[in-house]
């Protein structure tokens, strides 16, 4: 009984150990010794080889050497009369691995096909057919085959069969759907209706439409088929109905990216059932899953076709205007839904502030009248609740947008103040975001001074600060006139009859309050949260003002300022014309050059930005665009010779930057209007002079719109470093004796903070940089060794976890006839990520050590220092 009981206790033992080994396969993947363990184990008893084969499983999926070396052993196993069925179904996935090699990925889909007829047990159909689907899908190799083998064993009539079929159906379709034969299409769509499982099959379509080359031949072979089958999809569920309308948007989606006519059925199709299941779907109250399915159809469709898209927003907007009873979820994604529709519209952007919004020829003047009525029912209700709130949010957030670049009419401007007067505070500040988004920041300043008296938190307010002087500067420019007679005029925000500041006054004001913003945030950060973004774009914007200042004080001085008398002489010596005209031609290059730099920090600000939103990456490149427009609007002034310095216009697909890149492209229109002169007869005048003011002019009453960054941080990813060796007492250097080289060890972690850690990108590798550069010892000191050493390596992080080493040879040190003299380094590392599409982002940190090279004669005890390594 004892001798039992050991016995058992040592199976027990052992099959926990090989579990534990196969646990830990990602940790010692190349292990030869642990191989070799499982090897062995394979030939030992029952619990033991089961324990071995999970481990085989997990050391196959992580080690090429143990995959390759264990082909020949898991084959003769499986080929084996004496292994049991079961242990064969055990073996099975280990061949899934079994792709680092082609001779061996061959062996293995030929051994399993030979098996699939021998073995027609359930679970021995299912096991073979997932190996061989995931063979094909990671190797792309044998996928016409594999395909033809699927379509198959989709007419089996068990169901889990049916099941694992379609989905390494899916799988295969997403690697390879490019690569499957013709006529397999034809029959998958012959088989949706007959399998037990038509959403499955119709998930397999929908994966097959995000290829070109699957859309081609489902237009051209199999339209008739295709619209068979979604016409009989629709009278089952709604569910299935969804994927069925998916497929037809995407394959119309398709034919407008290739610039052909999409089939006539179709989009009869979709427009005579997309809104109707919609309508029935909200008020029938059906899963959110299913009627988000059908709006994203209606969204796609919207963005490539105009006429849709205003129909599609005016029955969306005519849904949430009436009081049906609607639940607040589902009135939620309808306003997400309108909110996507109506930011794809291409509207007419009016650039003369003094026409209202009624006034506009604007494709939301349809829905607008809608929102309004749905926003002025709240404001009857004396309160809102947390979904009540979150409906007027979206909702204001779509008026703000529709009134992008004019001013809000005074009914809307009620609306806005009778909504405040009942909302929470939280509302009111993601109203006030909402507007300083979208350039009404009139009403922005108003809610940020009355929230800054209400919150308890010194950083809080001093936040709230920043930002109404932000929005009050902008209402300066805009408008020009104080915020103050703005807010004594309120709701009417069109005064023509109060004279307004001049364009220098009102720069003047606007840089004021903008340097005041700037220190307000400076108050604000901190180390969790330095405000880094929101600081820079304050600051890049002031100096952009700054200049267009100076420009302006530029063309005061020409009128009041002739040039000097000896300024035609000057210009005959230079050889440069345009010297003649005096401290302007200077004034105006020197403008240029800070127009640069301001182009630059945007760009490098760009390059830092890896955790943005699209949105705001739009808006830094064309905020990079503005001040190049700028530039080349003043090169072709005060330079004889121009640069075309504007190759790279930005694509934009969000409302404002369209409508900042509307902005810069009538700048340039204007400036076509100056007459081509040649090197020799080009003169600055008053002419030229006119031009840059009517086109500042022009840049500073379209409202400025902050990026989304500055506000909502969606994905928020960080680099942590330690360098080793690491001085005893900070400040202090790290001692290396003479002839002796420095081994740096970076060690450092990714952290991800957020409910969705890489919603816009991920980290893919990191580059890490490491430069030495010799210091002077005393000033006068003439450092002979000036150049920078540079190394650069890049590593992937494993599980947001990456190591990596250097090698520095501080041999550079001054010389005498005595001999060495020392030297100290300054040895500085930085780090760089890569993301998912090789896009180099410099975000950092950047970590600094002083390394000291003591000179021959100094008796520096260096044996305690952890820091030296000698070769």
């Amino acid at each position: 009984m004892n001798k039992k009981r050991g016995g058992i206790r040592t199976h027990i033992r052992i099959s926990g150990l090989g579990r534990t080994i196969g646990a830990v396969a990602c940790v010692i993947p190349e292990k030869e010794q642990v191989h070799h363990a499982i090897r062995n184990a394979l030939d030992s008893s029952r619990i033991e080889i089961e324990a071995a084969i999970f481990a085989s499983v997990n050391f196959a999926a992580q080690s090429k050497s143990f995959a390759i070396g264990m082909c020949s052993k898991v084959a003769s196993m499986i080929e084996s009369l004496q292994t049991p069925v079961n242990m064969k179904i055990l073996l099975i996935p280990v061949l899934r691995y079994m792709y680092h090699d082609a001779n061996t990925a061959a062996l293995v889909r030929s051994l399993c096909c030979n098996l699939l007829p021998n073995y027609p047990s359930e679970q021995f159909v299912i096991a073979i057919i997932r190996s061989l689907s995931h063979l094909s899908y990671v190797t792309c190799v044998d996928i016409p085959d594999q395909v033809d083998l699927l379509l198959e064993y989709v007419k089996d009539p068990r169901k889990r069969i049916q099941f694992a079929v379609l989905c390494s159906l899916n799988k295969v379709a997403e690697k390879g759907a490019h690569l499957w034969p013709k006529g397999s299409i034809n029959k998958l769509l012959k088989m949706t209706m007959q399998c037990s499982y038509p959403s499955m099959a119709l998930d397999i379509m929908v994966t097959l439409t995000a290829c070109p080359t699957t859309c081609h031949t489902m237009i051209n072979d199999e339209r008739n088929q295709i619209l068979d089958v979604c016409e009989a999809c629709l009278l089952l569920d709604h569910n299935i109905g969804g994927k069925a309308l998916t497929i037809l948007t995407r394959l119309v989606s398709y034919c407008h990216t290739e610039d052909i006519s999409a089939p006539t059925c179709f989009t009869d199709y979709l427009n005579m059932n997309l809104e109707y299941l919609i309508y029935t779907a909200f008020l029938t109250k059906k899963p959110l899953s299913d009627m988000k399915t059908y709006l994203k159809c209606g969204i796609q469709l919207s963005k490539i076709n105009k006429e849709f898209g205003q129909r599609f927003g005016e029955m969306i907007a005519q849904m949430i205007e009436e009081d049906a009873g609607q639940s607040p979820a589902h009135l939620k994604l309808i306003c997400e839904a309108l909110g996507a529709v109506c930011s794809s519209f291409a509207r007419y952007y009016v650039f003369s502030l003094e026409q209202s919004a009624d006034e506009l020829e604007n494709p939301y003047e349809i829905i607008l009248p809608s929102i309004l009525k749905k926003l002025e029912s709240y404001v009857t209700l004396h309160g809102c609740n947390r979904d009540d709130s979150a409906i007027v949010e979206l909702l204001c957030s779509i008026c703000l947008q529709s009134l992008l670049g004019s001013y809000m009419t005074e009914r809307i401007m009620r609306v806005f103040s009778h909504i405040l007067q009942t909302s929470d505070c939280w509302t009111q500040y993601r109203i006030a975001r909402s507007s300083s988004r979208y350039g009404q920041h009139f009403l922005a300043a108003m809610i940020y001074q009355s929230l800054s008296k209400h919150v308890s938190l010194e950083k809080l307010h001093f936040y709230l600060v920043a930002m109404s002087q932000i929005s009050k500067a902008e209402c300066i420019l805009i408008h020009g006139i104080d915020y103050d007679q703005l807010l004594n005029a309120f709701p009417d925000l069109i005064l023509l009859g109060i004279p307004q500041m001049t364009l220098l006054e009102r720069l003047n004001s606007a840089i004021n309050l903008y340097s005041m913003a700037f220190s307000t945030l400076k108050a604000t950060s901190s180390p969790q949260n330095p405000m880094t973004f929101q600081s820079e774009i304050t600051n890049l914007r002031c100096q952009f003002l700054q200049v267009l200042h100076s420009i302006v004080i530029s063309r005061n001085t020409l009128c009041i300022a002739p040039p000097s008398a000896i300024s035609s002489t000057l210009a005959q010596n230079l050889r440069d014309p345009l010297q003649k005209f005096g401290h302007v031609t200077n004034q105006l290059r020197k403008d240029i050059k800070i127009l640069k730099a301001c182009e630059d920090a945007y760009a490098k600000l760009y390059k830092s930005s890896f955790d943005a939103d699209p949105c705001t990456l739009e808006y830094l490149k064309c905020s990079q665009y503005a001040c190049a427009v700028f530039q080349s609007s003043i090169e072709n002034i005060s330079f004889t010779t121009v640069t075309d310095s504007l190759k790279n216009v930005p694509t934009c697909s969000h409302p404002e930057t369209k409508y900042l890149l509307t902005v810069c492209k009538t700048i340039l229109k204007q400036q076509q209007s100056l007459l081509n002169e040649t090197s020799a007869t080009k003169s600055i005048t008053n002419r030229h002079m006119d031009l840059l003011l009517k086109q500042i002019e022009f840049a500073i009453k379209a409202p400025f719109c902050l990026p989304r960054f500055f506000f909502q941080v969606l994905q928020n990813t960080s680099v942590k470093l330690a360098l080793t060796p690491q001085p005893r007492v900070i400040g202090e250097p790290i001692f290396v004796q003479p002839s002796s080289n420095l081994v740096v060890k970076v060690e450092g972690v990714i952290q991800h903070h957020g409910k969705k850690p890489s919603v816009y990108r991920s980290i893919e590798s990191v580059q890490l940089t490491l430069s030495s550069q010799p210091m002077p010892t005393r000033p006068n000191d003439v450092k002979i060794y000036s150049e920078t050493i540079i190394s650069t390596q890049t590593v992937k992080p494993h599980r947001d976890f990456l190591t990596g080493n250097f090698l520095l040879s501080l041999h550079h040190s001054n010389q005498n006839s005595l001999g060495s003299l020392g030297n100290q380094w300054q040895v500085t590392m930085e780090t760089c990520v890569v993301d998912q599409n090789g896009i180099l982002w410099t975000t950092g940190p950047k970590s600094v050590l002083h390394v000291r090279i003591p000179d021959d004669g100094h008796k520096q005890n260096v044996t305690n220092q952890s820091s030296l390594r000698r070769f």
